[in-house]
C-alpha cells in the first residue's frame, strides 16, 4: 500500500496511520464542542443552568464508543504483531551479536561481517544476543526494532523488498560510545547473495580484498577494528577507555612495563605486533593488563596496522 522497504513497513505504518487518524478526528471533534459550549452556554447569555442526573443514552455512547474504537486499535496492533513474532519456516537464521560498541553478523555457513547482507525478498531472522549491557536492535526504514538484552534470547525478523543500504541503530544509551553502534543493512539481488554465500572467497564483502599485490588496507582495517571488538577498549579520535587510543599512536614514545621494568618504546609496527600477539609482555603505563590474545590472521594485523597509522 506503501511501497515500503521491508514486509512490515506497510502494516507498521498502516496502524500508526489509524491511530493518528482517530486521535485527530477526535481532537477535532472535542474541541469543536468545547467552543460550541462554552459560547452557547456563556455566563452573559443569561439563564439559570440545571443540573442533570443520569442520561442512559448519554452514558452508552460516552462508554461504548470508547471501547469500541480502543478495542479495533487492540486488535488491528495486535495481528500485525503476531505477524512480526511469527517467523517463515524458511528464513534464514543469522546470529547477531551486540557489544560495546559494535554489531557483528554471524551467517549459517560460519561467515561474520560488521554489516547485515540479505537477499532482497528473502525473509531472514535474526537471533540476538548481547556480550555485556542492554543494547536495542533497530532498523528505522524496515520498522523492526528488538531489545538485545545479555543473558536472553530474543529474535526478530523481516523481508526486505528494497534494494539498498539501510541503517541499522542502538536504539539503549549502551555507554559512553553508543553513537558507535551503527551498521548497515545491505539488500542486494538474490544471484549476488547466492555468488557471494555459496562461492569461495573466504571473506564476506565487508571485509573487502586487499589491493593490488596485497597492498594493506586501511579501510578494511577500520572495519575490523569494529568487527573484532578492538572499539570496546580503544578509541580512534584521542579520548580514552580500557586501553590506549590509536590516534596518534603509530610513531609516537610510549612507556610500557616489561618483565616489571619502564621502558619507553617507540610505536612502530614491530611494538604494534608485538602488543596485538602478545599483549602481557609489553603493557602501557597506566592501563591494567587485560587486553585478550587477539584471533586475527596476519593480514588482518596488516590492515589494523595500516589504519593505525592513518590515525594521525
Amino acid at each position: 500500500m506503501f511501497g515500503g522497504a521491508s514486509s512490515f513497513s506497510d502494516k507498521v505504518d498502516a496502524v500508526f496511520l489509524y491511530i493518528s487518524a482517530l486521535t485527530i478526528a477526535f481532537l477535532v471533534f472535542i474541541t469543536c464542542v468545547m467552543i460550541y459550549l462554552v459560547i452557547h452556554y456563556r455566563r452573559g447569555k443569561g439563564g439559570k443552568p440545571q443540573d442533570i442526573h443520569g442520561h442512559t443514552l448519554l452514558e452508552m455512547l460516552w462508554t461504548g464508543i470508547p471501547l469500541v474504537l480502543f478495542l479495533s486499535m487492540f486488535y488491528y496492533g495486535w495481528t500485525n504483531y503476531r505477524y512480526l513474532r511469527e517467523v517463515p519456516r524458511d528464513a534464514m537464521v543469522i546470529q547477531v551479536t551486540a557489544r560495546q560498541w559494535a554489531w557483528s553478523f554471524t551467517y549459517p555457513n560460519g561467515r561474520q561481517t560488521s554489516e547485515l547482507y540479505v537477499a532482497i525478498g528473502r525473509p531472514v531472522r535474526l537471533d540476538l544476543k548481547s556480550l555485556d549491557v542492554l543494547h536495542g536492535f533497530y532498523v528505522p526504514a524496515f520498522r523492526v526494532k528488538a531489545d538485545v538484552v545479555p543473558g536472553k534470547n530474543n529474535y526478530t525478523w523481516f523481508q526486505a523488498d528494497q534494494l539498498g543500504d539501510f541503517d541499522i541503530e542502538c536504539t539503549v544509551m549502551c555507554g559512553v560510545n553508543h553513537s558507535y553502534m551503527l551498521s548497515k543493512v545491505r539488500v542486494i539481488p538474490e544471484a549476488d547473495f547466492s555468488a557471494w554465500y555459496f562461492g569461495d572467497s573466504a571473506e564476506a564483502p565487508v571485509l573487502s580484498q586487499a589491493g593490488a599485490a596485497g597492498t594493506p588496507d586501511p579501510v578494511r582495517g577500520e572495519r575490523i577494528f569494529k568487527l573484532k571488538g578492538c572499539v570496546s577498549c580503544h578509541t580512534n579520535d584521542g579520548g580514552k577507555l580500557v586501553g590506549p587510543t590509536w590516534k596518534g599512536l603509530y610513531g609516537s614514545q610510549v612507556t610500557v612495563l616489561a618483565e616489571g621494568k619502564e621502558v619507553t618504546l617507540t610505536a612502530d609496527a614491530d611494538y604494534v605486533k608485538r602488543s596485538i600477539y602478545h599483549p602481557p609482555k609489553e603493557v602501557v603505563k597506566g592501563f591494567a593488563p587485560q587486553m585478550p590474545k587477539a584471533d586475527l590472521s596476519e593480514r588482518d594485523v596488516d590492515d589494523l596496522l595500516a589504519y593505525i597509522r592513518s590515525l594521525r
